[in-house]
């Protein structure tokens, strides 16, 4: 018998199936504290897993993607603002829900850094060439998920944390591991028609047309660590599992042009046209095999007893009989070959 896992796990009352957003996550109607939205969804991930083993292991993954879904849209600034606009909600002007601030501006307004450092940090960014991010992490003012997530307040993006996700083995599968490396990236999900794509960066425009043309939807990014990223790509890609999961699925296994170029139906192709020869045909083969066979035990022999004895018989008749069998020799490979 189905049970109403938003009810039994979740202990949310009867009612929408699937409940909404704020629902699952067990908020308030428009919650806008991010750190609130992480916190509730990070407690029921937490708890849903407990399910992932026994006999609603399948229901309990789908209900942890439903979980991670709705924080990705609730934690990205335009999506949820366009989230809360189909759920009636109404804002004074276009900039309410938009709150971003500067990288730095945002670690300093929640006392991760000093203001009087922000000059300092700018410039040890410049000189080495760093982005903001990753100049606070080197700098040792704060670790790498807190730069992250300020990153991702400032650019409108979801933070998430990749420990807390279990991507679809169908939607891994359709992105070669080279891809993946290239732009430091981990595909997730399909939500609403658009592809959910973990990044340690905004990603390039090139990654987002190749996920379009793969996918044949655009792609959402979200920001994870660069660890975080290098760790799951390492887990998820590692040698053989796709190709596990492609084989499972029935699909082919090598993604790589280089490796699957015609070697091995080259083989399969020689061995089926020597196997529709005519009898005739394998006749003519033997014996035109067996005059080179012969040619290449007299020919030697009768060379060295020419040039030995007989000088000048052997440039007038042993060389050219020599180099005739050469060619015809070569000409029969070819014809073998073929």
């Amino acid at each position: 018998m189905e049970i109403d896992v938003y009810k039994e796990w979740l202990g949310i009352p009867e009612g929408n199936r699937p409940p909404d957003h704020y629902e699952i996550l067990r908020l308030v109607q428009f919650e806008d504290d991010l750190d609130k939205i992480q916190a509730h969804y990070k407690k029921l991930n937490n708890h849903v897993r407990k399910y992932a083993s026994g006999q609603y292991s399948v229901r309990s993954q789908e209900l942890l993607n439903e979980l991670a879904k709705a924080m990705l849209c609730l934690t990205d600034v335009e999506r949820k603002r366009d989230y809360d606009e189909g759920m009636g909600r109404e804002f004074e002007d276009e900039s309410d829900g938009l709150g971003r601030k500067p990288i730095l501006r945002y670690l300093a307004d929640n006392k991760k850094i000093g203001r009087t450092q922000i000059s300092e940090i700018e410039g040890f960014a410049d000189v080495r060439g760093l982005t903001l991010r990753d100049a606070v992490v080197q700098m040792k003012l704060v670790d790498a998920t807190a730069a992250t997530q300020a990153l991702a307040q400032e650019t409108g993006l979801s933070f998430v944390d990749l420990d807390d996700m279990i991507p679809e083995d169908e939607v891994l599968d359709q992105v070669p591991r080279k891809v993946v490396r290239r732009h430091s990236c981990l595909p997730l999900f399909v939500d609403d028609d658009v592809l959910l794509v973990a990044c340690a960066d905004v990603p390039e425009v090139d990654l987002e047309d190749q996920i379009r043309l793969r996918f044949g939807v655009p792609m959402r990014p979200c920001l994870a660590t660069p660890l975080a990223i290098k760790k799951s790509i390492d887990k998820y890609y590692a040698p053989g599992v796709r190709e596990e999961s492609k084989a499972a699925n029935g699909e082919s296994v090598d993604d790589d042009p280089k490796t699957s170029k015609e070697k091995k139906p080259k083989k399969q192709t020689q061995k089926k046209a020597v196997s529709e020869l005519t009898d005739d045909e394998m006749k003519q083969r033997k014996q035109i095999g067996l005059i080179a066979i012969c040619w290449a035990t007299i020919g030697p022999a009768a060379a060295v007893y020419a040039l030995v004895d007989h000088p000048s018989a052997f440039m007038q008749y042993v060389l050219p009989l020599i180099v005739g069998g050469a060619v015809a020799g070569f000409v029969f490979g070819v014809f073998l070959k073929r």
